[in-house]
């Protein structure tokens, strides 16, 4: 019963998204209203259909219905309650079944948000979220079908990867994922209706610039959040590995990043059009990309469904999008035609100009290095790995040219600015930028990637800490308020710019910490008895115990260590193995001591089973909690900037408008013409 249930809800929500999706493209070309209704409803009934697939395997999951295929893959009896129900996600079917879920939740939302506005866009709008609903929900029915009947009926399953149930965050990480890149399909949608209705203005900017907000801040706290993962489980002590995978997630970062930035440009400017939609595409792209080297079995790697048999249907939809849309982009090529966008080099325009072509530049040559192993071995039938050290090289000089910009790009005024005006932002950010040089020299930080990664993040931060400075100062004179009262109107009145400003100092301090932790990084082995001490970077680190015990889903082996300093008690850390029933290998976990200058990291590599010697890997890491603290920093920054329309319609940025001469009154007063 729940096997017929589950794959019914699946057909009627593939055979309604097509009808939804006919209905709706027929509605645009001929402004029926009743095919329009017709498109916005089938989006409803797609979730509601969605909604119950979802739930259905959910119970399946919880009640061990081993007659589903997919609990008889990944259930078991011993599995925690908390693991079988993000086993949802954790294997091919499953992924892809929570995929179709939220991209239905996704598109329900927007037709009822805009169901009346855009009324020229939105049919459109609809049939494009539609149809990218008939290829996830055929996905489905055909070579990803997780209500497939098991006959006969397995007693027990083997349980999800051992890798998924070793740690509660991945109850968080995947789904943050998932929000991020099933939410770049929103945008997409809006540029790709904007080429076929010839809508190619300002509407589908002014509707797409919180749906590509909104997935940019579930991907950039998914991509944080995988970080700590790897962290703080997988117990080599590191963060990020350039895995093909990882970098799948990196790509559509990158370049929705690009976005966010010269949707400005053409709301300002009414240019970049052409670049504009060509970025909302290859956004989408990435995301089917990544999606298509996580669930093709192309790749070995800790984050790869590699059973999946799906990868042809990937490559084809993938191909099918890139042609239609470049097609559309050529078809509309006279009315994307925009004005020149620059009229000095010192201007905003220019920063955004540059930071576009940086972050196009690193996400090729991420693209580059993640696919020529693909490719060689395709091509030549020899197998070539493409390591951190490429990845290193080539994208350091891209990063700390992006810091530079983090600061530089918001304190350059629009069109053009004055000397006066550019000497009073930039003088003493610089001098204090060069005399933090000097003093991080003398205080040894002589590795030159980290040192100027300090030295621009301090650049950085002196230019946007002068953004707040210089119009709260203003305001303090005008109205008489005190510094904080200042700093909240003068934000609360422009969110959108402030927000952004926020997000750029959490960028900055994330980079610092990837620096020095990746820099500064001391490691050491040591065998020990119970009883023995070794001393390392300053710690005194004791075994006292190695033991032995069993959880109902695994069993463990668990070392038990004192650390000191100085002789002065700190901490009580507690690495272990765990073995899991369908494992060959044991789950290693690593202990951590999180401080604000250093991580002491302990990670029990190998002990005697007779409990008379454990080794372990010691690892002192600096500054890596501010990786984690920078991510939200963004996360908090980038809410805050969202929230400008709350309540209400959504300002536009058009050159000249009312809207914007209202949002920057006090730094026009203080700064000069800034535009």
């Amino acid at each position: 019963m729940t096997n017929t249930i589950g794959y019914l809800a699946i057909i009627l929500a593939l055979f309604l998204s097509l009808a939804g999706a006919a209905a709706a493209f027929r509605a645009a070309k001929t402004r029926s209203s009743a095919l329009t209704l017709l498109g916005r409803r089938a989006a409803y009934g797609v979730f509601g259909l969605a909604t119950l697939s979802i739930l259905t395997m959910v119970f399946a999951l919880v009640a061990h219905d081993f007659s589903v295929s997919y609990v008889a893959q990944v259930g078991s009896r011993s599995t925690p309650l908390f693991y079988t129900v993000i086993s949802l996600w954790s294997s091919l079917d499953g992924s892809i079944l929570f995929w179709g879920w939220i991209l239905a939740g996704y598109t329900a939302t927007v037709v009822y948000i805009y169901r009346d506005r855009y009324r020229e866009l939105m049919p459109a709008v609809t049939g494009t979220l539609l149809a990218v609903n008939v290829f996830f929900w055929l996905l489905l029915a055909w070579p990803a079908n997780p209500f497939q009947p098991v006959f006969p009926v397995p007693p027990d399953g083997p349980g999800p990867n051992p890798l998924l149930q070793n740690h509660p965050f991945m109850g968080l990480h995947p789904p943050l994922l998932y929000l991020g890149y099933v939410g770049m399909a929103v945008p997409f949608a809006f540029g790709f209706a904007s080429l076929i209705t010839g809508v190619v203005g300002g509407d589908w900017i002014r509707a797409v610039r919180r749906w590509i907000m909104a997935p940019w801040i579930f991907l950039t706290a998914g991509i944080v959040a995988g970080a700590w993962w790897s962290y703080e489980v997988l117990g080599w002590g590191g963060y990020w590995a350039w895995d093909p995978v990882e970098n799948a997630s990196f790509l559509p970062w990158l370049v929705a990043t690009a976005f966010l930035h010269s949707i400005m440009v053409q709301e300002r400017r009414q240019t970049l059009k052409t670049w504009n939609i060509l970025l909302v595409i290859a956004t989408f792209l990435l995301t089917l990309f990544g999606t298509f080297l996580t669930r093709s079995g192309i790749l070995a790697s800790v984050h790869a469904f590699t059973e999946g048999l799906i990868g042809p249907f990937f490559l084809g939809f993938i191909t099918v999008v890139l042609v239609v849309s470049l097609a559309l982009v050529a078809w509309r090529s006279d009315q994307l035609r925009s004005e020149p966008a620059l009229d000095s080099l010192a201007s905003r325009e220019t920063a955004f100009l540059l930071n576009n072509l940086l972050l196009v530049a690193f996400t090729f040559t991420v693209l580059l290095g993640t696919v020529y192993p693909l490719i060689a071995e395709a091509l030549r039938g020899v197998k070539v790995s493409v390591g951190a050290p490429y990845f290193n090289q080539m994208s350091i000089p891209i990063a700390l040219a992006l810091i530079f910009l983090t600061g530089v790009g918001p304190a350059l005024p629009w069109r053009r600015g004055s000397p006066d005006l550019l000497a009073r932002k930039f003088l003493w950010p610089v001098a204090v930028a060069v005399l933090a040089g000097l003093a991080f020299w003398l205080l040894d930080v002589r590795h030159l990637g980290a040192w100027a990664t300090l030295v621009l993040a301090v650049f950085a931060v002196g230019l946007l800490v002068g953004e707040f400075w210089r119009p709260a100062q203003a305001r303090r004179r005008a109205h008489g308020e005190g510094w904080s009262r200042a700093v909240l109107n003068l934000t609360a009145k422009n969110r959108r710019r402030y927000g952004g400003y926020v997000v750029h100092l959490g960028i900055v301090v994330i980079a610092v910490g990837i620096a020095l932790s990746s820099t500064y990084r001391r490691e050491r082995e040591a065998t020990l008895q119970p009883g023995e001490t070794v001393v390392f970077s300053g710690y005194q680190i004791r075994l006292d115990s190695l033991y032995a015990g069993r959880e109902p889903h695994r069993e463990f082996a668990e070392a038990a260590f004192s650390v000191a300093r100085d002789g002065r008690p700190l901490a009580r850390m507690t690495p272990r193995m765990n073995y899991y029933p369908m494992s060959t290998q044991p789950i290693g976990t690593p202990h951590v001591r999180t401080r604000p200058t250093e991580d002491l990291y302990l990670t029990l590599m190998a002990y005697a089973r007779d409990g008379s010697t454990a080794t372990v890997n010691i690892i002192v890491n600096p500054m890596v909690v501010w990786i984690w603290i920078g991510g939200g920093v963004v996360a908090l920054g980038a809410l805050f900037a969202i929230s400008t329309a709350a309540g209400g319609a959504e300002p536009t940025r058009s050159r000249g408008s009312s809207t914007e001469r209202q949002a920057e009154p006090v730094e026009a007063g203080v700064g000069g013409a800034e535009r």
